[in-house]
């Protein structure tokens, strides 16, 4: 078989286009659910009982539904049920931020409670409030350790925005499946695509596991 990459050489512009925005899609979705999930951790483990049984119905809900069924509900179902539209853009971002922050909700509390009660404790002989414990005392070491874990779930924003494709956001994906179908060389494109999230998630895991090793002393108690 005969191997020609024209097609990406002709198209780069086009292709660099949709890496773009999935680099974009990538790092908007990483911070909102990443934040979210903060939130989501704190009122799951200092919030009001109600509140507590809410978001672990959240979060399981979450974890045991595919993200591509929640980007197609949030597409397709929730404008016909609440009138509420979303571009794809936005789509595709609310339902990455949805599914991965149920995960990231969970990291937060696994990194929280891994820091010993003693240091809580202590913290309050001397004075300090809960909010200044938190902020003082367990985020920084938790978050420390909670690394190795924040690396995957960057890994896991970047490759899902490859979902984004059923609903036309023109993502590195959708710009392929357009170059594959018009050039009729789809395993050079998609080998084209493969490399390209190779590209971006290599680095990305590698400079993660530096930071690790780097701070890790940190974290320990």
């Amino acid at each position: 078989m005969d191997f020609d990459f024209s097609p990406i050489a002709d198209n780069w512009r086009f292709f660099a286009g949709g890496l773009g925005i999935t680099v974009l899609l990538s790092v908007v979705s990483a911070v909102t659910s990443i934040a979210a999930g903060l939130l989501i951790a704190l009122a799951r483990m200092y919030g009001p009982g109600w509140a507590r049984k809410l978001l672990v119905f959240y979060i399981d809900s979450m974890r045991a539904v595919p993200v591509l069924v929640v980007l197609v509900w949030i597409y397709f179902a929730l404008p016909l049920l609440t009138g509420i539209a979303f571009p794809p853009f936005w789509a595709a971002l609310v339902a990455l931020t949805l599914h991965i922050a149920a995960y990231a909700a969970e990291v937060f509390r696994a990194g929280i409670e891994s820091v010993r009660p003693g240091q809580t404790r202590a913290a309050l002989a001397l004075g300090m409030s809960r909010a200044q414990i938190l902020r003082k005392v367990v985020l920084p070491q938790a978050t420390v350790r909670m690394l190795p874990a924040f690396g995957s779930i960057l890994t896991i924003a970047i490759k899902d925005t490859a979902i984004a494709t059923v609903i036309a956001v023109p993502e590195l994906m959708h710009r392929a499946e357009t170059i594959a179908g018009q050039s009729y060389r789809p395993v050079e494109v998609y080998t084209a695509v493969m490399v390209a999230f190779f590209c971006i998630l290599f680095p990305v895991t590698r400079a993660v596991d530096r930071l690790y090793q780097r701070v890790a002393h940190l974290g320990r108690s």
